[in-house]
């Protein structure tokens, strides 16, 4: 079974929106294998969003990341990096499909509500860097 990380951003945490989020995922076979809230400092924004430091929107990210809460959730599933992509839809609300995270909650292009692992790669660092192994438990 793959693992794969979902992050909730200010955005969704602050409109109550954690738990309709979960179970759009839970719905479609995915299971929760770690779950965790927390505030990420600016530098933990940056350090997160590494990958994107010489992007135009790194700064204004990392700013809106740290605003405020997050949840950080592992899913694990059969192909739950596609399938979680999937389900959130494009990076851009207004260009997502009908009933994807996004297109239901999103905001705008950074509000946009939910941030997926898009790579086996980018999965495994991100999961490292929200949870230890023993906080890691195998779905049942």
């Amino acid at each position: 079974m793959e693992r794969t990380l979902v992050m909730i951003k200010p955005d969704g945490v602050e409109r109550n929106l954690i738990g309709k989020i979960i179970n759009i995922f839970e719905e479609k076979g995915l299971k929760v294998v770690a779950i965790k809230k927390l505030r990420l400092t600016k530098e933990q924004a940056k350090a997160f969003y590494i990958v994107h430091k010489d992007r135009p929107f790194y700064e204004s990210l990392t700013d809106y990341i740290s605003s405020g809460s997050v949840v950080a959730i592992v899913f694990e599933g059969e192909n739950a990096i596609k399938k979680v992509r999937e389900i959130m839809g494009a990076t851009d609300p207004k260009d997502a499909e009908e009933g994807t995270i996004r297109k239901l909650f999103g905001l705008n292009k950074e509000k946009n509500t939910v941030h997926g692992s898009d790579s086996p790669e980018s999965a495994k660092k991100e999961i490292n860097f929200f949870f230890s192994e023993s906080e890691l438990i195998a779905a049942e």
